[in-house]
């Protein structure tokens, strides 16, 4: 992956964050973290990986922010000099669960051994 890409993709995930903290109003997308932006190489697709405080309401959220996706793409046109902005996907980041429970799992034998 080149250096411009990986630059892109931080600087999209800060925007993507700011605009759903400070523009967006459903109360579905409160407390939704961004955690990482993957973008293809031409450009035309990015995946937004976030995380989201209420785990039970995941499925809501995923909705609400694909929905409200073409406002956020807008309002980065107005943040980030690109020529062409890609289409968003929202997906819920799973690697956040997988490593508490990863690290359940090593306190767990942990406290066995002693």
């Amino acid at each position: 992956m080149s250096i411009k890409l990986e630059r892109l993709e931080h600087i999209l995930a800060e925007e993507i964050a700011k605009v759903i903290s400070e523009e967006i109003k459903d109360e579905d997308i409160n407390l939704v973290t961004v955690t990482a932006v993957d973008i293809s190489s031409d450009l035309s697709y990015a995946k937004v990986y976030f995380t989201n405080l209420i785990d039970k309401d995941r499925e809501k959220v995923t909705k609400a922010l694909n929905k409200a996706s073409n406002f956020i793409r807008n309002k980065l046109f107005d943040r980030v000099e690109i020529r062409k902005m890609p289409e968003l996907t929202f997906i819920y980041d799973e690697s956040i669960a997988y490593g508490n429970k990863i690290e359940k799992i090593i306190n767990k034998l942990n406290e066995e051994e002693k």
